[in-house]
């Protein structure tokens, strides 16, 4: 079985392959595929694939091409993991939103929009690609905003294209384990868009947990979303949102925040992955050792702003391992060998959702078999969670018109509209900041 990883070069794209290597079951991938545009991180990355593949019977062939149809022909799955505009883009994209003081967070508010924008034509292009040269394959979308590109995708693939994310699988699995579960025994009533989700319950066997651990401010102070959004918050809520929620329900803060740290998430990733793909490129430079240093301190520091603020203190150590690869690869599984799984992922709301169109991509359990995943039938959320919903997906949808159209105008509104924006003059003047300083963003007119 031939998986094409897009993005091939990223950083992150030895977790896959690591997941890859665990498996020796029968309908296996045999074969990688990396397409990326670097050429010196693909070398990079097929470096430490090598090192981590040594002296692993039947490990996965490697090979790695610039070129995207050689890439995708033949392809059985394909994941896209693609950074329009790299580090130096999403460095872009913080800086110019933190200097209209709003957040420039790389999929939440103007930097998700920035990223958007000048993702989504490219994401199109690879999705009608895929339609012509590997009609058959499935697409796993990791690439931010992940529902949003999902959207764009779908347009074109249909329920061929699946998102994936592991911020509320890793929601689900603190959850549980605080409450004393197994998490692959627990059901998690997790509903929302990609970054913009909540759990309103957690069964296990058959019973609702959840209320006892609102209930409980020693449980609730016990984990991280505990500790980032406060017991007296989640009370009100009566649900535990997705960390992503804390830059809409802290929003000042975590502005505040951003704006005091000596650099943003962007540059602090793009000066750290530099030194990583300058090293590797020293074949007496251990690829592997390098890597797994870097991702190890890149995890840390995930969210760090954001905890700062909050004082919720360093993440867990069962938080820095990662997961969206565990994901990827029980979806693929489930899909290729029928073996059926329950998943959070992005699809097409088909109803599931009554205050959202049937093509809207939303975040729900779905169960997964060889046709596909199918959403699970959720009651409806309540009125200031809809309320959040359904802004953001109308401003989603104004980027996939602006990205269709190329229209100016409305990318505009499709800042303006956002709620961490809220102005139509901040709008202009970031359209005008992100123009200027993305090529990619050349085709607004």
């Amino acid at each position: 079985m031939k998986l094409t990883i897009l993005g091939g070069g990223g950083f992150r794209v030895p977790l896959v392959y690591g997941a890859l290597l665990g498996d020796h079951a029968d309908g296996r991938v045999t074969h990688v595929v990396l397409h990326d545009v670097d050429a010196g991180r693909l070398r990079a990355i097929a470096r430490v694939l090598a090192e981590r593949a040594a002296g692993v019977p039947d490990a996965p062939e490697v090979t790695a091409t610039t070129d995207l149809d050689e890439a995708l022909r033949g392809a059985d799955f394909v994941f896209s993991a693609i950074r329009v505009g790299g580090l130096e883009g999403r460095a872009d994209d913080e800086r110019i939103a933190l200097a209209e003081g709003v957040l420039g967070q790389e999929t939440v508010g103007a930097g998700g929009i920035a990223f958007g924008l000048r993702t989504v034509p490219v994401a199109v292009d690879i999705a009608r690609r895929v339609a012509r040269l590997a009609p058959d394959a499935w697409v796993i979308n990791f690439t931010n905003p992940a529902g949003l590109v999902t959207e764009a995708m779908s347009r074109h693939l249909g329920d061929r294209v699946i998102g994936i994310c592991d911020s509320p699988v890793g929601l689900g699995r603190r959850v549980a384990r605080v409450l004393g579960a197994r998490p692959a025994e627990a059901w998690v009533d997790y509903v929302g868009l990609n970054h913009l989700g909540w759990v309103r319950g957690l069964r296990i066997a058959g019973r609702d947990e959840l209320p006892r651990l609102l209930a409980d401010p020693v449980l609730l102070g016990s984990f991280e979303e505990g500790r980032l959004f406060g017991a007296d918050w989640l009370r009100s809520l009566g649900a535990i949102p997705n960390e992503y929620l804390h830059y809409y329900y802290f929003n000042r803060e975590a502005v505040h925040a951003y704006r005091e740290a000596g650099r943003t998430r962007g540059a602090f990733l793009r000066d750290q992955q530099a030194g990583f793909y300058a090293g590797v490129a020293d074949p007496a430079v251990p690829a592997l050792e390098l890597w797994d240093r870097t991702r190890a301190e890149r995890e840390a520091t995930y969210m760090a702003e954001n905890r700062e603020a909050a004082g919720a203190g360093e993440r867990e150590a069962e938080d820095l391992s990662g997961g969206y690869e565990n994901v990827a690869l029980a979806l693929m599984r489930a899909i290729a060998r029928d073996e059926r799984a329950t998943l959070i992922l992005n699809v097409r709301n088909r109803g599931t959702l009554a205050a959202l169109d049937g093509d809207a991509v939303i975040e729900i359990p779905c169960l997964v078999d060889a046709h596909g995943a199918h959403p699970v039938a959720v009651d409806p959320l309540p009125g200031h969670a809809t309320g959040l919903v359904c802004a953001v997906k109308a401003v989603e949808r104004e980027v996939l018109d602006a990205a269709r159209s190329g229209s100016r105008a409305a990318a505009v509104k499709a800042f303006a509209l956002h709620p961490l924006v809220d102005s139509v003059n901040v709008a202009r003047r970031l359209v005008d900041g992100y123009t200027a300083v993305h090529p990619g963003l050349a085709y607004l007119r």
